[in-house]
């Protein structure tokens, strides 16, 4: 059941990735078709025919044709193919057309559910007389969207080894120390070891079985070629007494040949004579007719020598390749064993490291609570210091306006004072001309050419536009405004020595 749902699924994601119709040489597809064979003989009743029990599937697919009108066109393509001798092989045929025609789901579905009619063919506990047979048909259904074209022409269908390669379906545990859940690699790394010990015993049973087999069909060859030299003895005997029949009729139709005429008129002799040459006559066809059912059971016996022999050698390399799979699954089982100790190894090393950042995540935590603390506590002095503001602004707002309005009337008093500095100082001096600069008492000299368009905040003087370039937060302004160079110094040097 386990490989089934394997076999399915692989099949089914494989084909998606590849992208293409599929075709008798794809492995994932012929290991399907070899799982589905097992399934269907498990539980299989035996039917005792000449070489001994024999298995086949193909009387419980027969049914679908009398259950199903449509799968009647399987069955006698089936049928029809050339090369298809047992009905092993007609059973293979068929599971590769339904699945070609997109309707296998539906015909194990159609037998599954006749569970009386599949009672002549299956035991009470097999898979296909359990639900479990029911779940593998409705796990076909994925089947459908697959594409495949398989050519049954030619193929050997009759003799194939049916081995199911299970290291197709083992997982791939090489990036299992990578990924963040530990837990779930360690439960899948046992689950794999589990599984694998699982088909090593079921392997170990197969083997012990193909040995006995083998065992039996050796016992059945010793015996079969005693019987055939028993044969072969008798065929000797039979011959030679068909010689001897000859020559003794030969002698008396030679003796007959020579007898006298007087003797001759004797009628009683004449009679005897050919009432034991009858006789004679009749016992040399006896013998060559013995003799012939006897070649003819010596072919026989040829034949199913033959066959046997071939099915000894189909056994052996079948025994052999699960030889060789069972040493693989025993190393693949110690490879898994090694990766679950050094899993354990780095579980341990994780959860070390997982409690040492639980510890810096607490201790991160209460460094965020006391943050918080002292947010609120900042938040609460903002909120008290706006307050104040708000209500120094209402007790002295209008003070502070009519201190700006009589401000900026002693300004324009002294840019009309500047003004008539400016204009005397032009007159006195020519083609050049001084400034007064009234907050800091000190002279600038400039050019005739420059442009007086620019105020110091700080000392109230007017420059050109390349003398005041420089902002600084002033003692009667919070924003930055605009100075000029000597101011700009001065501030600098007094904020330097002023501490904060």
């Amino acid at each position: 059941m386990n490989m089934a749902k394997l076999s399915i699924k692989g099949l089914i994601e494989s084909a998606l990735n590849l992208g293409r119709t599929l075709d008798s040489d794809y492995a994932p597809l012929q290991q399907f078709f070899v799982v589905m064979e097992h399934c269907l003989k498990h539980g299989l009743k035996s039917k005792k025919t000449f070489l001994g029990q024999n298995k086949s599937f193909w009387g419980p697919l027969e049914l679908v044709e009398k259950l199903t009108p449509e799968a009647g066109e399987i069955t006698a393509s089936v049928k029809d193919l050339p090369g298809l001798k047992t009905p092993l092989g007609r059973g293979r045929a068929w599971l590769r057309l339904a699945l070609m025609q997109k309707k296998l789901s539906d015909y194990m579905k159609t037998i599954i559910n006749r569970k009386d009619l599949l009672s002549e063919f299956y035991e009470a506990n097999a898979l296909m007389m359990e639900e479990e047979g029911a779940v593998i048909a409705g796990l076909l259904v994925g089947l459908n969207v697959i594409d495949a074209n398989l050519c049954m022409k030619g193929e050997d269908l009759d003799s194939q080894v049916g081995v199911i390669d299970f290291s197709m379906y083992l997982k791939d545990g090489s990036h299992s120390s990578k990924s963040p859940e530990g837990d779930g690699q360690i439960t899948a790394i046992l689950d794999q070891k589990n599984y694998v010990e699982e088909l090593n015993r079921h392997l170990s049973a197969s083997v012990n079985n193909l040995q006995a087999k083998v065992d039996a069909l050796e016992k059945s060859n010793t015996k079969l070629t005693e019987e055939l030299a028993v044969a072969n003895n008798r065929i000797i005997t039979l011959q030679e007494e068909v010689e001897r029949v000859k020559e003794e009729s030969s002698y008396l139709v030679e003796s007959s040949r020579k007898v006298r005429l007087p003797i001759i008129a004797d009628g009683q002799v004449l009679g005897e004579a050919r009432k034991q040459l009858k006789e004679e006559t009749q016992l040399r066809l006896d013998v060559e007719k013995e003799l012939e059912v006897q070649i003819g059971m010596k072919q026989e016996m040829e034949l199913s020598m033959k066959m046997l022999e071939k099915d000894i050698c189909e056994k052996h390399d079948a025994l052999v390749e699960l030889r060789q799979q069972l040493e693989e699954l025993r190393s693949v089982n110690q490879e898994m064993l090694h990766r679950s100790q050094s899993s354990e190894t780095g579980v341990k090393q994780k959860n070390e490291v997982i409690s040492r950042l639980e510890e810096k995540t607490n201790q991160m935590a209460s460094a965020i609570k006391q943050m918080e603390i002292r947010s609120k506590q900042a938040e609460r002095d903002r909120d008290l210091a706006e307050e104040a503001n708000r209500l120094f602004k209402q007790e002295f707002g209008d003070k502070i306006e009519s201190l700006q309005q009589e401000a900026e009337q002693l300004r324009k008093q002294k840019y009309e004072l500047f003004f008539f500095l400016l204009d005397l100082s032009s007159l006195i001096y020519g083609d050049t001309y001084f400034m007064w600069n009234v907050s800091k008492t000190h002279l600038q000299t400039l050019g005739r050419g420059s442009q007086l368009t620019k105020q110091c905040r700080n000392c109230m003087g007017v420059f050109c536009e390349c003398c005041v370039v420089h902002e600084l937060p002033l003692p009667s302004s919070i924003n930055p405004q605009q100075v000029c160079d000597p101011c700009y110094t001065a501030l600098l040097q007094q904020y330097a020595s002023t501490p904060p």
